[in-house]
């Protein structure tokens, strides 16, 4: 970066970056290897020399090729493959002494002090030269030596050993003198040198150029993407998400942009300061720009080539999709009282009540909802379990509606539904969720605790009867389908009033349900492990702990809460975080869901 002018080389020749594009440079000397910018002044190596660019244009300096340069006690110093120079008034000069280079491991020093050279040295060959801590390195292909004067040291280490023989770049970065290799980032403090490596969080270990970015922190270059360090933390960046390549040749560093070379292209980077809110806000902005709102419904996208753009899916789960959304628009509203948010909470949550009233039956709620004429992109073809899709035709003809509807579905309904309920609804809103959640559950309780299908039918993750989860082929699924149940028929019970689902409640316990609850959350064998579990629970545990009353439920949705979450806290995710500390008031490792949200 020159007078704020970014520079870069591909294909071996010089261009310039504006307007967003790369232009060619006129007149820059060809067949470049290396620039650098030192001193606000451009420096460029080829076949033919070093040149440096001035007012009158560009000056060539030598006719050597040039390896490496960096600024020494406020002078440019130059590295060819056996001299270093010091370009002082304009001139390149040789900084070697009259008499030669002593050797640290062949010098006798006389009582006077003097230093006889008892062997002459050679300090080729020279890969890459760096100023630390006023004292100049040299780095060699597999070695690292320094200047002390007229004293050449070959090995200026005390403690340690690299691990690799193939060092590349050298740069210094406060107490640290940074060398990458194949092996990971070496780093020498004083005379010891330690390596930065997968064990120690490094994301990558083949390394291949540093740097100092902002705030103290440091780039490191690898041939599988870019890492970033700031304190003890690693932030990956890699290619199609971030770059265009996965070799990184060079970073560059200008304010709170960052600039990477790949062999795919350039990067660029900006760093921008935002808060939470602002981010949520660039998020929500983009949701509705590219489409993922349709109807109330928040969907998927994808990308259907320059033709079709992005085009929505309306997949096997757009009611669990839209709960997320829905629940957020709820709590945000809850914040801000905007009428914008209010107006986006409410959207979501007729597209979660059109999910059951489009369907046949009172309290069977559709997957998703596909408009005949008016959809395009991609139609989810597949059922629960690999089964084929059971799609049906609404009354009108105008939709399609998915069934084999499961627990996930349900659970999505009752989480945020009841958000809705509470957070933001109307007096007339505030009714028709209730009942929307009563038919659920009724409809549930009326066909033996399942979800009874058009054909008749128990759908294949619907079941929540002692006939499935208390014989052996379904009792794994006791403790959290068991959970579920409960939480059905509490909340229904807690908004519609009906005595029929504290009936319910009564029969779920008299066969025992609230007995698996505790230890709902499965940690073994692994295969029974799975992360979508974790979302069912805890969509439950929202709902069950705001409306249960009776002190012996509460303790063991409480405990089966404080189970579950220990097992979640190794994962740092949010959702689950806020969700505990809410539930019970205790500490839920606030600064840790921030730094996740911070870092998303």
């Amino acid at each position: 970066m020159v007078d704020e002018q970014l520079y870069a080389v591909t294909n071996s020749q010089l261009h310039q970056l504006n307007s967003g594009m790369l232009h060619p440079v006129d007149g820059a000397p060809g067949s470049v290897h290396r620039i650098w910018d030192t001193n606000n002044q451009l420096w460029l190596s080829n076949n033919e020399g070093l040149h440096l660019l001035s007012d009158q244009g560009w000056k060539k300096l030598t006719d050597k090729v040039v390896k490496d340069l960096t600024l020494h006690l406020g002078l440019v110093h130059i590295a060819t493959h056996d001299t270093i120079y010091r370009y002082e008034s304009g001139q390149l000069v040789d900084i070697k002494p009259e008499s030669g280079y002593l050797s640290s491991d062949s010098t006798v020093i006389m009582a006077d002090g003097s230093q006889v050279l008892s062997n002459p040295v050679r300090i080729a060959p020279i890969n890459g030269i760096a100023s630390h801590n006023e004292t100049l390195y040299i780095l060699g292909h597999n070695r690292l030596a320094l200047l002390d004067g007229p004293v050449f040291f070959p090995n200026p280490i005390d403690w340690g050993a690299f691990n690799s023989d193939t060092l590349r770049d050298i740069h210094s970065h406060g107490s640290r003198l940074c060398i990458t290799t194949t092996k990971g980032l070496a780093e020498i403090r004083g005379m010891a040198l330690t390596t930065l490596d997968h064990e120690d969080g490094l994301p990558y270990d083949d390394t291949t150029c540093v740097t100092t970015g902002f705030n103290g922190d440091l780039w490191i270059g690898t041939t599988t993407g870019a890492i970033r360090q700031t304190g003890e933390e690693f932030h990956y960046f890699g290619r199609d998400l971030w770059l265009p390549g996965d070799h990184v040749h060079d970073i560059a560093v200008y304010e709170q942009s960052v600039y990477i070379a790949t062999d795919g292209g350039l990067a660029i980077i900006h760093y921008k300061p935002w808060t939470l809110r602002k981010k949520a806000d660039y998020f929500e902005k983009r949701m509705e720009q590219w489409g993922h709102i349709r109807m109330g419904f928040a969907h998927k996208i994808y990308w259907g080539g320059e033709e079709n753009g992005w085009l929505r899916e309306v997949s096997d789960n757009d009611g669990g999709n839209t709960a997320h959304y829905l629940g957020a628009m709820a709590f945000k509203y809850a914040v801000t009282k905007d009428p914008k948010d209010r107006a986006k909470a409410v959207d979501a949550f007729e597209a979660m009540v059109w999910l059951d009233e489009i369907t046949p039956k009172d309290g069977f709620i559709a997957r998703s909802i596909w408009s005949v004429d008016g959809d395009i992109g991609k139609l989810a073809t597949q059922g629960s379990g690999g089964l084929p899709a059971k799609w049906y035709e609404s009354d009108d003809g105008k939709w399609i509606w998915k069934g084999d509807t499961s627990s996930d579905e349900v659970n999505a309904h009752y989480y945020a539904v009841s958000l809705f309920h509470d957070l933001v609804a109307n007096k007339k809103e505030k009714d028709r969720a209730a009942k929307h959640l009563a038919n659920i559950a009724t409809h549930i309780m009326d066909n033996g605790w399942v979800l009874r299908d058009m054909d008749g039918e128990p759908t294949r993750w619907g079941r929540w009867d002692p006939e499935y989860l208390l014989q052996p082929y379904g009792h794994e699924a006791a403790g959290l389908n068991g959970m579920e149940a409960q939480t059905y028929v509490i909340t229904a019970h807690s908004l519609s009033g009906e005595d029929k689902f504290q009936d319910g409640l009564q029969q779920l316990m008299d066969w025992g349900y609230h007995t698996y609850t505790v230890r709902q959350k499965l940690t073994f064998p692994p295969q029974n492990v799975v992360p979508w579990d974790d979302e069912l629970a805890f969509r439950c545990y929202i709902p069950l702990l705001r409306y249960t009353e009776d002190p012996y439920l509460r303790s063991i949705y409480l405990r089966s809460l404080d189970r579950h979450w220990e097992v979640m806290r190794m994962q740092k995710v949010p959702f689950y975080n806020f969700s505990y500390g809410a539930l019970t008031g205790n500490d839920c490792e606030t600064d840790i869901a921030v730094q996740h949200l911070r870092e998303w």
